[in-house]
């Protein structure tokens, strides 16, 4: 059994988002002391650990709950754990198309712009520009 600061320390998460994990139901509920403090045990420690695995592979809160239920669930189909997945990864590829056309954006305007001591801005300009057609 390990307490809240243990927890904290073996997964990287602070003691408030363990906490609230468990108040949004993410987490099985941890048993209680008669001193009312939370004790967790290896199992606990492993849907933690499995959180945040899944949020380093970019998952949110909802879709790590709905990994963690399907990992718990015995009769489990692999298709719907495949299916979260590539859902995540056309998401995260629409986001890269997303970043890459803010980058090519960002780049055309800063080769626009001579830099140095003028108050002439193309980079202002060209945004004024945009704002004014859109």
């Amino acid at each position: 059994m390990f307490n809240i600061s243990q927890v904290s320390k073996q997964t990287g998460l602070s003691s408030k988002t363990i906490r609230y994990y468990e108040s949004i139901g993410l987490i099985s509920t941890p048993p209680r002391a008669e001193n009312g403090y939370r004790f967790f045990n290896q199992k606990i420690m492993d849907e933690l650990k499995f959180v945040v695995k899944a949020k380093q592979a970019g998952f949110n809160l909802d879709e790590s709950k709905q990994l963690l239920d399907l990992q718990r669930a015995e009769d489990r189909i692999s298709g719907d754990v495949k299916a979260l997945t590539l859902h995540k990864i056309s998401e995260v590829e629409e986001r890269i198309a997303q970043l890459n056309s803010m980058l090519t954006l960002l780049k055309g305007l800063a080769d626009k712009c001579p830099g140095g001591e003028s108050p002439d801005c193309s980079i202002i300009d060209s945004l004024a520009d945009k704002c004014v057609r859109e």
